[in-house]
């Protein structure tokens, strides 16, 4: 084991991207004075959700669903494997963490198209409560994906968070993935500047 690569660029600076907008858009959400700042922060979550999806099929290796989205057997056995103490190790998301990426891409998505039409005034009060309770069960989310990574680092003796910005996991040199792939986040930048300008318009 040791250390190589295996988070792309796009995965890693999306990742950043979307806590840096959620928590922009949760810290201005009560302010009227910061609605546009609010909205904003809200498009370049759904923007960066957007572009995870066909990432998620045509991604790097790791980035990938087709390897971290798993069925419930596999995620009950990994979440046994870390109360025993005992974690599966995986060099990409494991089973858990990769039902945490889906709920929150969705949820994203969720919940900035619903803050969307609240923006422009296509809907009334229950698009509020809506927008609301969305929000609050991916902050749910984001916590318990928060703990989850907390725990596994702990447990696995890996700096996870650390991985998120260098890349790097520990492995065997033939799991590396072969590139970053430094030109798909240039055009992951250019997309989020785009479209949410765009839908903050």
């Amino acid at each position: 084991m040791q250390k190589i690569l295996v988070w792309d660029w796009p995965v890693r600076l999306g990742h950043w991207l979307m806590v840096a907008g959620f928590s922009l858009a949760w810290l201005t959400s009560d302010s009227e004075t910061f609605r546009l700042v609010h909205a904003f922060a809200g498009s370049v979550v759904i923007a960066v959700a957007l572009f995870r999806l066909p990432w998620g099929f045509i991604g790097s290796r790791y980035a990938r669903f087709a390897d971290f989205v798993r069925g419930p057997t596999s995620v009950i056995d990994y979440l046994g494997s870390l109360l025993k103490l005992q974690p599966t190790h995986h060099v990409g998301h494991n089973p858990a963490g990769g039902w945490a990426i889906m709920l929150l891409l969705g949820l994203s998505i969720l919940t900035g198209v619903v803050g969307w039409a609240m923006y422009n005034e296509l809907g009334g009060e229950w698009l509020e409560d809506l927008h609301e309770g969305l929000a609050a069960t991916m902050l749910t989310v984001v916590i318990v994906h928060v703990a989850g990574v907390i725990s596994g680092s702990l447990l696995h003796g890996e700096n996870l968070l650390r991985a998120m910005l260098t890349g790097h996991k520990q492995g065997s040199p033939d799991e590396a993935i072969p590139s970053a792939r430094p030109l798909a986040a240039i055009v992951l930048i250019a997309w989020v500047v785009a479209a949410s300008g765009w839908l903050a318009s």
